[in-house]
């Protein structure tokens, strides 16, 4: 395994695709982090028309335009990004939820 380096001292496509598997190790690991709180948040809903929420999906996609402003990403990119994550996450909450209280 290639030792990773910061993207901008990246010297070959080995260094590059090192540092990519790292990141999106990363990326998985976050993302179950991620899902676990979708799973909380179908245990403590207390019904399933609680579980699409307009107003935190707008909460949400605000924080992350803010945040990619502050440092500099594509808000395009991550608005496109943020919107199937969140709409996954929904769909995987209703899973959820009907799995246990169905």
């Amino acid at each position: 395994m290639s030792e990773v380096v910061s993207p901008e001292n990246c010297q070959s496509m080995d260094e590059v695709r090192a540092g990519v598997d790292a990141v999106d190790r990363d990326i998985v690991a976050l993302l179950k982090r991620r899902f676990g709180y979708m799973d909380a948040a179908a245990r403590i809903k207390p019904n399933r028309e609680a579980v699409r929420d307009e107003w935190r999906k707008a909460d949400v996609k605000a924080k992350v335009d803010a945040e990619a402003e502050r440092l500099g990403v594509d808000r395009k990119l991550l608005d496109r990004l943020y919107e199937d994550l969140i709409e996954t996450s929904i769909a995987h909450e209703f899973d959820r939820y009907d799995a246990t209280r169905g």
